[in-house]
């Protein structure tokens, strides 16, 4: 019987240093430190994240680092912050309102720039109409959208106000968008008329439309408008539906963050159920 081996090539050893002048402005400045990093976050977890915790903004600094009660682990369990604070409004008191916060080009070519003072305006409105809907913390916000900056813009804004969100790979049809609303008992749904996939314009919102069909626990349903052609127009279900244009956009651009347990859930994300139900 003839044995055969296989070569594994695929084992990469170069190392590619960055240009210097993109070293001094890093956070870690060579590979040596990233190494010591790296290491002490191995060997001593809770100290590497306790001394992590000061890059952030806490409205309520923790006392407590780890409680681990194997296999269940808190990570700063009696500290309170807000995710889309840290994100976006940090930066803003920093004096970093004017810097590009998202830079963003989609199809057909048209491309969008965002500072972070203009993100923090953006995403108050949608935390603000969210809110005007009677979405509160601890309720799920399904986000079934294309690469657009408003879902990025939806996904803060549910961190802001404590909604947990959930993103649902805008590929999917009907049965798949309704199997993971009704797992999660979306409340709301923050989808747009359509979106372009080479060249070409694809409905979102009808697929939205049929999977709701089997989800009685959605209430309200934001669309934005992208793509505006006549083979992703759909009516809208009155008490239902609402345009982002008509809703988000004409909202309030102030809005105060809510402070948040650290451990408050964030956003739930499903397998892809290729090989069974979606967990």
């Amino acid at each position: 019987m003839t044995q055969h081996t296989i070569e594994v090539v695929s084992n990469e050893q170069r190392v590619f240093p960055p240009p210097e002048e993109f070293a001094k402005r890093a956070a870690v400045a060579n590979y040596e430190q990233y190494r010591a990093l790296y290491e002490q976050s191995i060997a001593d977890p809770e100290t590497f994240f306790g001394e992590r915790k000061s890059e952030l903004h806490w409205f309520k600094s923790p006392t407590q680092v780890l409680e681990w009660n194997p296999p269940f682990a808190k990570w700063f369990a009696d500290g309170t912050l807000n995710l889309a604070y840290n994100c976006v409004d940090r930066h803003v008191q920093a004096g970093l309102g004017d810097k590009i916060a998202y830079v963003w080009e989609g199809e057909p070519g048209d491309i969008r720039k965002l500072s972070y003072a203009e993100l923090q305006r953006e995403v108050s409105r949608c935390a603000n109409a969210l809110e005007s809907l009677g979405i509160v913390a601890g309720d799920r916000v399904g986000i079934y959208m294309g690469m657009v900056p408003e879902a990025a813009i939806a996904m803060l804004a549910c961190a802001r106000i404590g909604a947990i969100h959930s993103v649902i790979f805008g590929g999917f049809a009907a049965e798949a968008i309704a199997d993971r609303l009704n797992d999660a008992r979306a409340k709301a749904v923050i989808t747009q008329d359509g979106t372009y996939r080479r060249g070409a314009a694809f409905p979102l919102k009808a697929q939205v439309d049929k999977a709701l069909e089997s989800v009685p626990s959605v209430e309200h349903v934001i669309v934005l408008e992208r793509t505006r052609t006549p083979e992703t127009s759909t009516e809208l279900k009155p008490g239902r539906d609402h345009l982002w244009s008509q809703l988000v956009a004409t909202a309030s651009d102030v809005h105060e963050a809510k402070p948040f347990p650290a451990e408050h859930p964030l956003f739930i994300l499903y397998t892809s159920g290729t090989t069974g139900k979606p967990k």
